[in-house]
């Protein structure tokens, strides 16, 4: 079934293209091209990032490099289709392929696209063939689904092997999955042939642009993980998120080892008021209402969106792999009802919680959850008094939160991504008197300080800001302003430090006159999928700027560290601006002149000290460390038993083990335990605000007197 590449590639041709040689496949099957279009906004891509990027990376060798490798894992991280032949054959194209496209040659980029898409292909064809090929699921063999770091396949054989146990596996897994153990042996097979099928069909799709899309990609991410390039549907696509209004289950999706995988529950839409579905879990089936499930697993990420969206009111259902569980585990059914998300419903608000301090003593602590930098630039800009903006709505709530004699707030900014640089400076106003906030330096490394000019301050009372490692941007801003003018307690664990600004520029505006006279001429000026409205050659957003805190020191990789802490499962290796390998460093630069509040040193110690005393003695504490434990598991490549009775067993446990640990939180809070028959109970406790309010309880006190 496998072609030997010895063939695909004495079918190669060389076509002259300056001094270097452009390489062209001529093969049937795979054979997709650049387009004129594509090679004329790749040069200006690179001639961007070289010449108007923060970082001016000039393409060479070591980019090169980086490039090759982030494509080779975009199309087979997981090390499932290519062999170890197609690795040497590409090879040689690591250390210029960075120059190339400076000059426009995607010949290299596209010929590697291919090679992977038609090894793909021959997979899926391959997979067909093993579904009704005899499997001993008695017999003691196990399967590993994702290979990142093992070595790549020496032969075809050995890719062979390794998808008859992957189809051993889907086989099994259906079978264990059968309502009450029934075991419908046709219908199962029929199941996974559809879902080849449909996977074969969905990749016979592709098509320039996607690869163009992919290409540039792993370009960009080489330069730095916020600098990308969105062809023209993608850039509408951005473009409409970025407006805040969403119809659908409110959740940011991404392709990762072929599943869908919730990479960001949007605040205030259908998936984040359920809370259910957590980042990272993944979605392997959609249904609607009413319907059987469609098994979404490989589907193109469009494909499966336009399943998952739909009109305001309807009902979806998914079926989903939670976060940290492999693909043995057993699916969780989520049913949401579709909204439009819309603006109002991610604002600020507020609540009031009664604690009860070491002290003995009760204290009214006001909570305002701040899910992102919100501000509505289009109502502003047309003078409206009223539009609506963060500082806007904190200032009311903090009105309403003094009326009610509150004796301190906490402002919770856990997963708050950021938004309006503008509304971070303001509302830090509402908590300091005039001074600086931030200091933004240019790619000419000219630094302007941004300050609050209002005189005055709304909240002078104690004051507490939650963190958590998605804490991004504008909200590493206001927390770094918060802490470095000791104006209150920062309680958490670490931000995501994203210190660097980003600037979305349309792409015509490098077109020269000239090339757009050459694409009209080619017939290549408009491609017909753009869609109407969209940014005729895509845009880019590239970074421009660079965050630093009034201290001086770059909120970039490092973040701010709470003065409180909590233990976190996503750890900086993993997770946050420090995980990503092209990520800007931090540094320092000067100071700014500002007048500190108050020294929270001192104070700062006494709380951890309490909080940790706290920590100590309590069971949700030590239940937090084994979720920790279990999420943070050795990553190391997992097998999974292809044994019918081991892998139940396994799954049984599992099961088994989920529900004790359910229960045992149920009890913690004297809640009635989870029994058999009953449906799964959502577990809404929320053990880290809870203790940062007792912190708040604790400083009360200390701070009366200021």
């Amino acid at each position: 079934m496998f072609r030997n590449l010895i063939v695909f590639l004495s079918l190669i041709s060389i076509v002259a293209c300056g001094s270097k040689p452009r390489v062209q496949i001529e093969d049937e099957g795979f054979n997709l091209k650049p387009s004129l279009q594509h090679e004329i906004i790749a040069k200006e891509i690179v001639n961007i990032l070289e010449n108007y990027s923060y970082k001016k990376v000039q393409a060479g060798d070591s980019l090169s490099n980086i490039v090759f490798t982030n494509l080779l894992n975009t199309v087979d991280q997981g090390k499932n289709y290519l062999i170890q032949e197609d690795i040497d054959a590409i090879e040689k194209f690591r250390p210029t392929v960075s120059q190339d496209l400076r000059k426009g040659d995607l010949s290299t980029p596209f010929y590697i696209f291919n090679i992977y898409s038609k090894r793909y292909l021959e997979c899926l064809e391959y997979a067909l063939t093993q579904i009704d090929a005899p499997h001993d699921f008695d017999k003691d063999e196990n399967y590993i689904s994702y290979r990142e770091k093992l070595d790549w396949f020496k032969n075809e054989d050995e890719l062979k092997d390794q998808w008859r146990k992957r189809v051993k596996f889907d086989l099994l897994n259906l079978k264990l999955a059968s309502a009450e153990g029934k075991n419908d042996e046709e219908k199962n097979k029929e199941t996974l042939r559809k879902r080849y099928n449909n996977l074969i069909s969905q990749a016979k799709k592709t098509n320039s642009n996607d690869a163009f899309q992919l290409i540039m990609s792993a370009y960009t991410d080489a330069i730095d993980p916020h600098t990308t390039y969105y062809n023209p549907s993608f850039a509408q696509a951005f473009n409409e998120g970025m407006s805040n209004t969403l119809e659908g289950i409110g959740a940011r999706l991404q392709m990762e080892n072929e599943m869908v995988t919730i990479k960001e529950v949007i605040a205030g839409g259908p998936a984040f008021k359920d809370k259910t579905l957590k980042m990272d879990d993944r979605i392997i089936g959609v249904a609607q209402e009413k319907g059987d499930f469609e098994d979404i697993v490989g589907w193109r990420l469009d494909a499966a969106v336009a399943k998952i969206k739909g009109p305001k009111g309807t009902t979806v259902r998914l079926k989903v792999l939670p976060a940290g569980q492999d693909l043995s585990a057993q699916p969780i059914i989520v049913s949401l009802t579709r909204e439009k998300i819309v603006i109002e419903e991610e604002s600020a608000q507020k609540k009031i919680k009664i604690v009860k301090g070491d002290d003995g003593k009760d204290y009214k602590i006001g909570v305002i959850t701040l899910p992102k930098f919100y501000i509505d630039f289009a109502a502003a800009r047309k003078g409206d008094p009223n539009y609506k903006s963060t500082t806007r709505d904190v200032r009311l709530l903090l009105d309403s939160l003094k009326d009610e004699k509150v004796d301190g707030i906490l402002l919770d900014l856990r997963n708050n991504g950021g938004g309006s640089l503008q509304e971070a400076i303001e509302l830090t106003g509402l908590f300091i008197d005039k001074g600086p906030v931030v200091q933004v330096r240019q790619a000419n490394n000219k630094v302007d300080v941004e300050s609050d000019t209002d005189p005055g301050v709304k909240w002078d009372g104690p004051f507490g800001v939650l963190i958590n490692r998605f804490s991004a941007s504008a909200s590493e801003i206001f927390a770094g302003a918060i802490q470095d003018y000791g104006r209150g307690v920062i309680l958490g664990s670490t931000t995501f430090g994203k210190g660097t600004v980003q600037s979305a520029v349309d792409m015509e505006r490098f077109i020269s006159p000239t090339n757009k006279l050459l694409l009209k001429a080619a017939g290549d000026d408009k491609d017909a999928a753009t869609p109407e409205g969209a940014p005729e050659f895509g845009q880019i957003n590239v970074t421009i700027a660079k965050f630093y805190r009034v201290n001086g020191s770059s909120t970039q990789h490092k973040g701010v560290e709470a003065d409180i802490t909590f233990p976190t499962q996503y750890n900086a290796e993993k997770f946050g601006e420090s995980s990503e390998k092209a990520a800007l460093p931090w540094d320092q630069i000067n100071s700014a002149k500002f007048n500190k509040v108050n020294d929270m040193s001192s104070i700062n110690k006494i709380l951890q000290a309490q909080h940790q005393k706290r920590l100590n003695k309590s069971p949700e504490y030590k239940f937090l460390l084994e979720d920790i434990e279990e999420f943070n598991k050795s990553d190391a490549a997992p097998q999974i038993s292809l044994n019918q009775a081991k892998l139940k067993k396994e799954r049984d446990a599992n099961k088994e083990k989920n529900k004790a640990r359910i229960n045992k939180l149920l009890e913690l809070h004297n809640m009635p335990l989870w029994k058999e028959g009953q449906p799964q109970p959502k577990v809404e406790f929320d053990f880290i605000l809870d203790e940062s309010l007792q912190v708040m309880a604790d400083l009360i006190p200390l701070t009366k007197d200021k």
